[in-house]
Order: structure tokens, then sequence, then C-alpha cells
């Protein structure tokens, strides 16, 4: 036999016989007793985090080849007893045989133990580490991870659960999870769960789950069955993520498309029913000059002025409509003023309670602290009246109709929830009435021109219509909140400024003549309305020089020898605008006055920009008397420019 630690022990028997066991052998045995090695192969197709049966199982193996070394161990040390008492004589030979075996057999036994204990403290320090990888996985992940058995009992939920919502371990591990669930998805909810421990598939729903505190939150939520080595699902594991913030904007950034959409149909309209109202303004001031000038030509008791007269009333009354129609489509031309609502609302108190009449009590709740704005009174004064009115026919039993004033600060989240308008101080006019009220279907039409839910001959359609282009006109925005049976509430918004009240001017063309001498040029396209206003102007005194468009214009302005003092020019023409006309004839005549004609309420924006800042404007149509007295105004101003 050779040497060395390659045999472990020679054990000698009472019949001088040994039995020698190899090293290999004795691992061989204990390892194939208490279960198979591992292959290689199955080693490379492990996980590199193992499971923790798979640790488990490794470590058993260490310790009872521990366990069978030991008992190798002892009994070596028996052997090497009994061979003392032995007489052979070749005892000497065994016994330094069986010496060097033993020291082997510690030796071999020493190191396995250290080899033993350093892979235990190895897999120890690796399951360490992977628990605190996944508790700081698990504690700062934003998803919130969840472990559910087929019960709907919690078997694990992560840090991020008491985070967002409130409840301690103790207190979810108590709730069941369908308490937790808004009763509108709790069916789905829990239909989601059985699918997937029925089929082992994974689901994918949002649902709203209730915080400590009562709130409710949408949460996203994914996972699927965790399936045991039968292909049964065991267990059910979720990751949820709160998508409430998400939502919500998703929410607003749907209601500002809703709004944008709305905005460029009501612009479209509006754009239509200017140019109806521009054309149509056209032929009223035709209608309208001509049965005044009937009027003044025919005695009183002919029967022909009567006549004329319900003409002029009739062309009135449709200007008054066209007038609305500019107003929606904020054409109107504007005289702005520094002022308060709540002046408005205070001097307008006893006309609007005779508006409303004796059934409907009006009241009024006025911001002492609420700043100035700048708008024209008398479109916001109609803005009053129209919401008033609207809220009267609203109540036809009676009521009650609160107006408020108040003062606010809207943020830039807040300016965003409203378009159009800018983060800053804002007056807001609020008026609510008990009536009717009115469904989402009908809110999202009031605005519109010529929509109505009243019965027909009862309304034009044009009151709410005009309140949105004033408003709109006048930089604010209007809203409204309504529902059936529980009245409405309209909400203004409209710039706050920071200027001094401005006093009302004095209407200087009101007193002394309105005649004159000087030389008029009539730039005007409908030739039936250009012969009518120089016909007034040549009647009036004035020198008349007419023209049909604006080149027609330029030849005439350049031709003419004398001074020209009035250029009186529609702003809308073909081959040549007004304004781009009132500059060449400036630049031929220098000093000239140009009086701005136009059917629309202010200009296009294009046109609005070649506009000099001190033009006057004369809004189409206009009586013989406000023509010629505008005229006159226009002409005076050059007059008192040339003296200052």
């Amino acid at each position: 036999m050779g040497d060395g630690i390659g045999w472990l022990l020679l054990l000698s028997t009472k019949r001088s016989s040994t039995i020698a066991l190899s090293s290999a052998y004795c691992f061989h045995s204990v390892i194939m007793f208490f279960g198979k090695a591992p292959l290689p192969s199955a080693s490379l197709e492990q996980s590199s985090w193992p499971r923790s049966g798979q640790v488990e199982r490794r470590e058993l193996w260490l310790w009872a080849t521990a366990i069978v070394v030991t008992l190798l161990l002892t009994a070596g040390l028996a052997s090497f007893s009994y061979l003392f008492e032995q007489s052979d004589p070749h005892f000497s030979f065994y016994l330094h045989q069986t010496v060097r075996g033993l020291v082997a057999l510690v030796i071999l036994f020493d190191l396995y133990i250290i080899y033993q204990q350093l892979e235990i403290q190895r897999m120890r320090r690796q399951l360490n580490e992977r628990e605190e990888l996944y508790r700081l996985i698990s504690e700062n992940a934003e998803e919130l991870i969840a472990v559910i058995d087929a019960d709907g009992r919690r078997i694990y939920t992560s840090p991020g659960y008491e985070r967002l919502f409130g409840y301690t371990h103790e207190e979810l591990q108590g709730l069941p999870i369908a308490d937790q669930v808004h009763p509108e998805d709790r069916e789905r909810v829990l239909r989601a769960r059985k699918e997937a421990f029925q089929t082992g598939g994974r689901f994918r729903l949002e649902f709203r789950f209730r915080r400590k505190d009562g709130e409710w939150r949408i949460l996203e939520s994914t996972g699927g069955a965790v399936l045991n080595v039968q292909g049964i699902a065991e267990k059910l594991v979720a990751v949820s993520r709160d998508i409430t913030e998400r939502k919500h904007a998703e929410e607003i950034l749907r209601q500002r498309e809703e709004q944008l959409r709305h905005a460029q149909k009501m612009e479209a309209v509006g754009r239509l029913s200017g140019g109806i109202a521009h054309d149509f303004n056209n032929l009223l001031g035709v209608i309208i000059g001509y049965s005044e000038d009937i009027e003044m030509r025919v005695s009183q008791g002919d029967p022909l002025r009567k006549n004329a007269e319900e003409i002029r009333k009739a062309g009135e009354r449709a200007a008054a409509l066209t007038q609305q129609l500019l107003a929606f489509s904020r054409q109107q031309v504007l005289q702005t003023n520094i002022l308060t609502l709540n002046h408005l609302v205070s001097d307008m108190g006893k006309m609007l309670q005779r508006l409303i009449g004796a059934h409907i009590e009006l009241s009024t709740n006025l911001d002492p602290e609420l700043g100035s704005i700048k708008a024209d009174q008398s479109q916001i004064e109609q803005v009053i009246v129209n919401l008033v009115v609207n809220a009267r026919d609203a109540m036809p039993d009676g009521g009650e109709l609160l107006i408020e004033t108040s003062s606010v600060y809207l943020d830039d989240a807040q300016a965003r929830g409203l378009p159009f308008l800018h983060p800053g101080r804002h007056a807001l006019l609020t008026v609510t009435d008990t009536g009717a009220g009115m469904d989402v279907e009908t809110q999202k039409h009031i605005f519109e021109p010529f929509f109505t839910t009243k019965e027909c001959g009862k309304g034009t359609g044009l009151g709410l219509a005009t309140v949105y282009g004033v408003v709109k006109q006048s930089g604010g925005v209007v809203g409204v909140h309504s529902e059936p049976g529980q009245g409405s509430t309209f909400k203004i918004y409209l710039p706050q400024v920071a200027d001094q009240l401005t006093a009302p001017k004095k209407d200087s063309s009101a007193t002394g003549s309105s005649a004159g001498t000087e030389t008029v040029l009539v730039a005007e396209n409908e030739a039936a309305l250009l012969e009518l206003i120089s016909d007034l102007l040549a009647r009036s005194g004035y020198k008349v020089l007419s023209a049909s468009d604006g080149i027609e214009a330029i030849e005439i302005a350049r031709s003419f020898d004398g001074p020209i003092h009035l250029l009186l020019t529609d702003i809308m023409m073909p081959k040549l605008n007004g304004p781009a006309l009132a500059t060449h004839v400036v630049e031929l005549h220098p000093g000239i006055r140009v009086l701005f004609m136009t059917g629309h309420s202010e200009p296009a924006e294009t046109l609005h920009e070649n506009v000099p800042s001190d033009s006057e404007f004369l809004q189409k149509p206009f009586p013989r008397d406000v023509l010629i007295r505008k005229v006159r105004q226009t002409l005076d101003l050059a007059e008192l420019h040339v003296r200052g």
C-alpha cells in the first residue's frame, strides 16, 4: 500500500484482515445516501439568483457530509485503541499506517470544515445581498407590489402602499381588497382576479382605490398568476401604479381640445355672421337713408310719410339684429373706458328689477375690493341685460336671481383651465338663477347664434351669442354650469386693470352746425349707398367727389387740383382696401383727415395694423344726422390739430 492521504483508514479485524476506505468512496456514498449531486450542466441552467430551496438542500448536503466524516473519525479512533491489544508480529507496521491514516483524516476533516464554513458564509452573504436588493427595490419603486392568495388575502404588500394610501401593514392585512375598491369597479376587479387564477394568464386593468382619508386614487394594475410545480395557480402578483395625476391631465387636455374645437366652430360661425352682417348693413344703410329722405321731403299729413316712417323703423330693427350678429362675431367698434362692474350693476338695479318683473326676487352681492376693467360700458350693460332676460325666461313661475361680483386671481394652472385667459387678477361677474336649468347637450350650443330653446317667435337666439362675442372681444371668457331642475350659473371673467376710472366723454358734435363747405372724397363699392352718401353730403353744403373703389379714388385725388379736406372710405373694398387707400391719399394731400366706414364692428386683424391710431370710425348703417355730425366732427378735429 502506498503512503499519503489517499487512504483515509485501514480497519483491522480480529481475523487480521483490513478494510480500506478511500476519501472519494466515502464522499460518494454520503451524497448518494442523501441525494444526487447536481450535474455541472444543471448548474449552468440555474439562475444567478438561486432559489432558497436549492440553498437549503446544498447546506444540508454539507452538514450530512460533516456528520459522516465525524462518524468515520470516531470509528478510526476506536480501531486505533483496539490495535494496542494485538500480539501480531507486524504490530509496529499497522500502528504506523494507522497513525498516518488518522492524521490524514483529521487534516482532511479540518480542511473540509473550513471549506464548509466558507461556503455557508458565502451563501448567507449572497442571500443577505439579494434580500437587501429586493428590499431596496420594493421600498423605492414607484410601483405598488402585492402578492395575493386564492382567497383574496394579501400575502405581501410593498411599503409603497403605506406611503400612498396611509394604511399600515397590519391594517392592509386586515382589510379585504374588495372593500377598498370603488363600488363601480369592484365587479371588474374581482372578475379579472378570478380569470387569472383559473387560466393562469395575465391581466391589465384600471380601477379606483380608496385612501385611508377617503380620497379615491386611480390605479393601473398589471400582473399574473404564479404557478406551482403541478401548474396550478397558487398566488397572484399584482404591480400597480398611481395614474391619478395622469388621468387628470388627460381630462384637462380633452377639455381643452373640446374647447378649442368649440372656439374654432364659433369662430367660423362668427366669420360667416360678420360677413352677412357687413353686406346686410350696406343694404340697410340705403333703406334707412332713403326712408329718412322721404320723411324729410313730404309734409306731415302725407300718407307717404307714414309709409316711409315704417320702412325706417323696420330698417332700424333689422340694424339692431345685425349689431347682435356683429357682437357675436366680435366685430363691433368698441368705445372702451375704465369702469367697474359694481357701479354698472348698482346703476342698473332698478331697471333690471322692472325688466324681470315682481315675481322674481333680485339680489346682489358686490365685492367692495373689486378692481377696474377696460371695456365698452354699453356693451357690458348689454351683456348683463341679456343674462338677466335669459334668467327671467327660465323662471316663468318666479324664482330668485343673484348677481355677484368678486376679484379672483388665476394662477398658471387655473388659467390653463379657462381658454384664452392669461394668469393674473380678474373681475368675476356671476349671474345665478333658480330656473329650469339645462342639460349637457343644450349647454354645448347655447352660445351659437340663432340657437334657442324657446317657442317659435319667442326669441331670436342671439342673446347669449351676443354675450359670448362681447366678452370675448373684451378679452374675457364666459362659462356656464347648469343641471336640469337646478338652475343655471353664468360666470364671466374679465381682466382687471390698474388704471383709474375715466369720465365719459361729452359728444361735442351734438352742438353747433353740422353743415360745411369742405371737399369730401367718398369711396364706397356699394353703388346705391355711395349715391345716398354723396347726395346727403352735397345737400349739407359739402363738395363731394365720388369713387366706386380705391383705385378710382386714387385717380380722383391725383387729378383734383384743389385741396381735399376729408376722405370718407369703406374699410373693406375690392381691388384696394380702405387703409391702403388712405395711405396713398395722405401722400397726395398731406393734412387730409380720414373717416372710415365699416359694416364690421372692428377691422380685420391685418387691416387694423395699418389703420392710423387717430382714425375715426363710422358704424354702418347710420342715419342721416349721424353721418353729417360725424363728418363735421372729424373736420373740426383737423382744425384743432392745425391750431394746436
